[in-house]
């Protein structure tokens, strides 16, 4: 996937307040999936089909503990996000450098005038 196309999935994925909430609740740790949809308010159905696009997104990881197949451990996958903070931080030094550059124009454009 290009680095544009991992950036619109992760922004699709985090478009939905109950993903954003799931982000943030694995943010601070692993979470059960009985856990996090407890903590969010969602019914089985409901939170599966976050997880699972949360999941086909890249965002979060599942993993099955050794001591039962039927649990599942969700974590946060860093790399959407470092991918989606490249991006900013790149966006917000091309403002700044448009904004710098247009402030010299009109300093510019002031002192000829005076």
């Amino acid at each position: 996937m290009t680095a544009p196309a991992r950036i619109d999935a992760t922004l699709s994925a985090l478009a939905d307040p109950h993903r954003r909430r799931i982000v943030d609740l694995l943010s601070e740790k692993p979470r059960r999936a009985g856990e996090i949809g407890e903590a969010v308010g969602l019914n089985p159905p409901a939170l599966s089909r976050h997880l699972k696009r949360l999941k086909a997104d890249g965002l979060i990881a599942e993993e099955h503990p050794a001591f039962d197949a039927r649990v599942r451990i969700y974590t946060l996958r860093p790399e959407p996000m470092t991918h989606l903070k490249d991006w900013l931080e790149k966006t917000e030094k091309m403002w700044t450098d448009q904004l710098a550059a247009f402030k010299a124009h009109v300093e510019a454009h002031a002192e000829r005038e005076d």
